[in-house]
């Protein structure tokens, strides 16, 4: 792991020597910090400024329509907005050091206390108290600068919003008709000028690099970022795999941990090297702002560039195919290789030509066409993609080759690929420029978010999984410490995979709603869509598209995050804690039931729905509920108690109006019982709460066999009674505590009547049990010469007109 950190540090030195206002702000915090430095605010001059500043961003914003002007003062806002809170915080301890001097003067004595203090006293109170005044007047000033920056923000970022939508309707001609391609075709003047400008700027600014003592530095950094890409990228994932191989224990995670560094180094390596490039060429202090305004921009677009790279080599992982995180053949992942750099480079290509068209100031027609032909290929390659990886199949297929095993989630992500390329091309088409490259972009920022979710997700589980498996050394280390058991360390591993998920899911939902590519939103893009088409929504019921298609997306994913922590509860959690079988049924049908209610509440909430204008709804259903529902709200409610209170629970062998069997499900309205010949039975949950019912197995209670036989009266009843218990006892079944028990029932004209009785472990097993035992007394009675009692039977006969009474035996 040294090596590792080696990198990273490193990495942080790369970093910080690109920016040297951080190395400024370092040394000035710890030249504060070591006292050479003393924290001085001067608000007076700095809340002027910062108002003037702040009056100059509204009166920008109030005339500008360009986003990408709008973003630049929308980051001066924020920037604004941090400056007041700095100052706001270096306000603070002044007024809370005058409060304390104040505090050591004391208050002015009264005038008729007779208390007389000295004229330095008063002027010092004075003077202590005008200055606490001041600076608590300043502090309220910034917090209204603060305040204000930030609802400034806010406005600028609707205003983006709002400018993207507008530019998403409007149609600036097919991609095959001559005004798209004016711009190749017509002598565009202004254009010519300004790119030549600006072309010379970025001209001016290599040649300061390689002006006499610049040059070996120029190269050295130029040779850095060459080494980091290939080399350094090469050497450091083979470190990292070794390290994965030799230092990680055998399983799951070092696939995992492969994915993600392969990842990660990808993504180090482009990124550094591009820093070290701007670096190269931008740290001249006569380069312009411009030059450097678009360096940057670069920089930040290595990330996302590497990011796919990155990405792209770890799911497909052609240099080791048995350590691919996802199921994929090796054909297709071959097939594949080309196009996570191809998508890489493209997407740098065009977005760098669209920030040379802005740092140029090109005009909209030059714009239009960037975006494009930025569109056209990131679309053509989604189609690509796809239609080549069913290629691939298909010829695997012919050849006798069975390809991998889609999952549901691979054929919708496949699907979504093919109908947004076909969405962008059709945009083209039809000249809605703007809508095809925020398509373009979306998709690609979509595919980052969801294979950053996938590998680390992964990562999470299986280094939960690893990190507590007593099957490994750091799980027997922490059983051995806490001295727990196995199965408590593996509900640990469960739960925190499960936590990680969850923040994992959470942050790529956060992503997916604040989109890197363009200010808008997938959602607002179909909320656009709707109000485009028409339809301006239920306003009788405060119902709009809008929120029809976030409660829709709202309904979906909820009911796709309870069906994952239902199979996660009932196949991962549950069956590792010492709950038996049918306690962890009633926790997941309760849970699954006050889940759902919960997902349809916030589904109406989100949808608008005004339960104030639904009383006609409300009062239909009160009416139902009197007559129709009535039965049914009776068996929601009975089921509710059912799963709360366990009367019965799923596995209990219980007996209900001449009705026995298992319980094998309790539903909201009704309870599944199976019989004997496994047929099942609906019972209303009612007549469970409502009736009498024998539970046979609740407590885990024994089954008991008891067989009552009648015997003659001139029998031994201490032979028969000994023969009896000997039966009992010699069978597997008959538990010998309690021991078995022979009794004296009753003494009748036909014999003696005795019933013995054992205990068996489950009521389930009486009815064999009893078989067994008199397949067995009935054989050792016949070897005894020991008979049963034949029943008696009088038949009434008359005899020269009397009543004779006659033995049937006889």
């Amino acid at each position: 792991m040294s090596g590792m950190l080696t990198f990273l540090r490193v990495c942080l030195l790369a970093l910080v020597a690109l920016s040297p206002q951080w190395v400024q702000a370092a040394d000035s915090d710890s030249a504060q910090q070591n006292g050479d430095a003393p924290i001085k605010v001067n608000a007076a001059v700095e809340l002027p400024k910062m108002q003037k500043v702040l009056d100059k961003i509204k009166q920008q914003v109030s005339g500008e329509t360009n986003d990408t002007r709008l973003n630049a003062l929308n980051d001066l806002a924020l920037e604004l907005s941090g400056d007041a809170d700095a100052l706001i915080q270096g306000l603070i301890p002044q007024r809370a050091q005058l409060q304390a001097q104040l505090a050591v003067l004391g208050p002015a004595p009264a005038a008729d206390s007779g208390v007389k203090e000295t004229s330095e006293v008063t002027t010092k109170r004075s003077k202590l108290e005008s200055q606490k005044s001041k600076t608590d007047d300043q502090i309220k000033q910034a917090e209204t600068i603060k305040a204000s920056s930030i609802n400034l923000s806010a406005q600028i970022v609707n205003l983006r919003r709002d400018a993207l939508k507008t530019q998403l309707a409007l149609n600036a001609g097919s991609i095959f008709g001559p005004r798209f391609w004016a711009p190749l075709t017509n002598n565009q003047s202004d254009d010519s000028e300004k790119i030549g400008d600006f072309i010379d700027e970025l001209k001016t600014a290599a040649s300061l690099s390689f002006e006499p003592g610049w040059v070996f530095g120029t190269i050295s950094w130029i040779l850095a970022a060459g080494l980091v890409a290939t080399l350094g990228r090469r050497y450091l994932e083979q470190f990292l795999a070794w390290v994965g191989i030799n230092h990680l224990p055998e399983g799951r995670l070092r696939r995992s941990f492969l994915a993600a560094a392969t990842a990660l180094t990808t993504l180090g390596a482009v990124v550094l090297a591009f820093n070290f490039l701007d670096l190269a060429f931008t740290r001249h202090d006569e380069v312009v702002d411009d030059v450097r305004v678009f360096a940057d921009k670069l920089v930040g677009l290595s990330i996302f560039c590497g990011l796919i790279a990155g990405l792209g080599r770890a799911f497909l992982s052609t240099r080791r195919p048995s350590w691919r995180l996802p199921q994929i053949s090796n054909e297709v992942a071959m097939s594949l290789k080309p196009y996570p750099p191809l998508t890489a480079a493209l997407v740098f290509i065009f977005q760098t030509v669209e920030n040379f068209n802005s740092s140029a100031n090109t005009s909209v027609a030059t714009t239009i066409f960037a975006n494009g032909m930025t569109a056209l290929l990131i679309g053509a390659t989604a189609l690509s993609i796809s239609i080549r990886t069913n290629r691939v199949r298909r010829r695997m297929i012919q050849e006798g080759h069975q390809p991998e095993a889609r999952s549901t989630l691979v054929g919708l992500i496949q699907m979504a690929l093919t109908l947004i390329g076909f969405a962008i091309m059709v945009a083209l088409v039809i000249g809605y420029i703007t809508l095809a490259r925020f398509l373009a972009y979306e998709l690609i920022w979509m595919g980052i978010v969801f294979g950053l979710f996938y590998i680390f997700s992964q990562l999470v589980t299986d280094a939960s999984e690893s990190l507590f498996s007593t099957n490994n050394a750091s799980g027997k280390r922490i059983q051995a410490s806490l001295n727990i058991d196995a199965r408590h360390l593996g509900q640990v591993a469960a739960l925190l995979g499960a936590i990680g998920k969850t923040l994992l899911l959470l942050a790529a939902a956060m992503a997916l709603l604040n989109g890197t590519f363009g200010s808008a939103t997938p959602i607002e893009l179909v909320q656009k869509a709707i109000e485009f088409w028409g339809g301006k929504g239920l306003e009788s019921m405060n119902i709009v598209p809008a929120h029809v298609v976030n409660a829709l997306a709202c309904l979906a994913v909820g009911i796709w995050v309870l069906r994952s922590v239902k199979r996660w509860l009932e196949n991962e959690f549950l069956p590792k804690t010492t709950m038996d079988k049918g306690m962890r049924v009633s926790l997941i049908t309760l849970f699954s039931n006050i889940g759902f209610v919960l997902v349809i509440l916030m589904t109406l909430s989100i949808m608008g729905v005004q339960w104030n204008k639904l009383a006609w709804i409300v009062s239909a259903l009160s009416v139902g509920i009197g007559f129709g529902l009535q039965e049914i709200v009776k068996n929601f409610i009975s089921g509710l108690i059912l799963l709360t209170e366990r009367p019965v629970k799923v596995g209990d062998l219980v007996s209900i109006s001449g009705i026995e069997g298992d319980i094998r499900r309790i539903n909201v309205r009704a309870t599944e019982i199976q019989l004997s010949d496994k047929s099942t039975v609906i019972v209303p949950n009612s007549q469970l709460i409502s009736q009498n019912v024998r539970n046979a197995t609740m407590g885990n209670a024994q089954g008991v066999a008891t067989i009552t036989l009648t015997f003659p009266l001139d029998i031994d009843p201490q032979q028969v009674r000994q023969l009896l218990l000997d039966v009992y006892n010699d069978n597997e079944r008959i538990l010998e505590t309690p021991e078995p028990s022979v009794s004296f029932k009753d003494l009748t004209s036909t014999g003696i009547v005795l019933a013995v009785t054992g205990n068996v472990a489950s009521p389930r097993q009486v009815s064999g049990a009893k078989s067994d035992l008199l397949f067995d007394i009935l054989t050792r009675l016949r070897k005894e010469g020991v008979a049963l009692s034949a029943p008696q039977t009088m038949i009434i006969e008359r005899k020269d007109g009397k009543v004779v009474l006659q033995d049937a035996a006889e």
